[in-house]
């Protein structure tokens, strides 16, 4: 099992998060900014932050550095 991480490929900034996954994500990412302000933990914080970004942007800087992408064809052509 080899892991590669391409740098190039990470500043393309293409769509990578599926549909399914940014609902999670934005979900997930909201929930734990709230847990963040009760609990003044940091790091829940940061993690919330990114889930929220990647969730909204539909774009994550890990999956394209490793060539990962969950959009199916139907994220692609739906509007945004």
């Amino acid at each position: 099992f080899k892991m590669s991480f391409d740098y190039k490929r990470m500043m393309k900034f293409e769509h990578n998060v599926g549909g399914k996954e940014k609902k999670y994500r934005l979900y997930g990412g909201a929930a734990l900014l709230v847990i963040s302000l009760f609990t003044a933990q940091i790091l829940l914080l940061l993690v919330g932050l990114v889930l929220v970004a990647t969730g909204y942007s539909g774009w994550c800087p890990a999956y394209s550095g490793m060539g990962k992408n969950t959009c199916t064809a139907e994220d692609l052509a739906a509007p945004k």
